[in-house]
């Protein structure tokens, strides 16, 4: 499907899906984008068109590193963490900083996911993102981060693209690249927000997506190794725009806001219809993964206690004689007694079981 509206004449969405208590769920828009995109300005527009609208919008910064926010933050990283602190600290430069700070917020994540649960009707829940998208997008805090969102809420992901800079092909094909990236990893949702649309129309974007020859034309005017290398990507990602979601919006007039909040209705459907069978299918998984490993381990204690001793399947007396410990089945009387060789090995079997028994419970 491929939204591009960009008149705000359409519905806007209705979070309907409810929480235990009946009330309904809070979505969350997570915004990611390259640096310069205009997220945070986004964040802005969103966030007054919520207010304006009487929603109930619950935002959060992830940005260490910004110096300040235009928009009120109700959690802020920079409350919890001091960047500069950091890579004082740890001798880092800016990005090493905002990975490591990002690091710290994220041991204590589970304490943000408890004041969220404790909040009451909340509408949406805005999280604004680092500038160096590959900070968040790739670091192992931005998996743990965005992965427990999802699992407590529907989760949107909002990839904010330059509208103007996109009007060279190859850099467009770097943002649809990139978007294609980050929704094959997270699996969530994904709406491509073409900011700027103030400055240049989005109407050649759709276009690029929707005809692949109008592309292939754009490409023939930037002749380079790069417009070769795009012409082929663009073949690639053909089915990847059938399925795209794309409003043009303008974080300064606010114009598209309505049609982006259409889209992310029609995303929040498709979380609840594909992203969470898919985690109850990966709970499922690592549930059976978890049982055969503590019934493996069970196994083992019972053979180390000497309550079991393993078999083989099908095996013979003989073949079972074979595998048992010298002092079970080879064990000689030097005196060539039948009553003590029985005995010695009644007596060095119940020494085993207890030494055994023994390691097992001083570990």
């Amino acid at each position: 499907m491929l939204a591009t509206a960009n008149n705000d004449n359409t519905t806007e969405v209705k979070p309907d899906e409810k929480e235990a208590g009946g009330k309904p769920k809070p979505v969350v828009i997570l915004t990611l984008g390259m640096a310069g995109s205009g997220k945070t300005c986004f964040m802005q527009r969103i966030n007054a068109y919520l207010h304006a609208k009487e929603k109930q919008p619950y935002v959060i910064n992830l940005d260490p590193a910004v110096f300040e926010v235009p928009y009120p933050a109700n959690i802020d990283i920079r409350d919890s963490v001091k960047y500069k602190e950091v890579m004082k600290q740890y001798q880092l430069g800016p990005n090493g900083g905002i990975i490591t700070a990002l690091n710290l917020f994220a041991t204590k994540f589970d304490q943000v996911l408890s004041i969220l649960e404790k909040k009451e009707g909340l509408d949406f829940i805005l999280v604004d993102t680092p500038g160096q998208i590959e900070v968040f997008t790739w670091s192992a805090s931005g998996t743990i981060i965005s992965e427990a969102i999802a699992r407590s809420y529907p989760t949107v992901i909002a990839y904010v693209m330059d509208t103007v800079r996109c009007t060279n092909p190859v850099t467009f094909m770097s943002n649809m690249m990139y978007a294609c990236s980050i929704m094959y990893k997270t699996r969530l949702p994904l709406i491509v927000v073409m900011n700027k649309i103030d400055v240049v129309d989005n109407k050649f974007a759709v276009d690029w997506m929707a005809d692949f020859e109008t592309f292939q034309e754009a490409l023939d005017a930037h002749p380079s190794y790069s417009s070769n290398l795009s012409r082929s990507m663009s073949l690639v990602l053909d089915e990847f725009y059938q399925d795209l979601r794309s409003v043009g919006i303008s974080a300064v007039t606010g114009n598209g806001c309505t049609s982006f909040f259409s889209a992310v209705s029609g995303a929040v459907k498709e979380y609840y219809d594909e992203y969470l069978p898919y985690l109850e299918e990966l709970r499922s998984a690592i549930r059976t993964r978890k049982q055969g490993e503590m019934e493996e381990q069970m196994k083992k204690l019972k053979v180390d206690r000497g309550e079991e001793v393993p078999l083989h399947q099908g095996g013979s007396q003989d073949e079972y004689s074979s595998n048992l410990p010298p002092s079970f089945s080879n064990y000689e009387d030097p005196d060539g007694s039948d009553e003590e060789d029985e005995e010695d090995v009644q007596y060095e079997e119940s020494s085993m079981a207890e030494a055994s028994f023994d390691r097992f419970r001083l570990t």
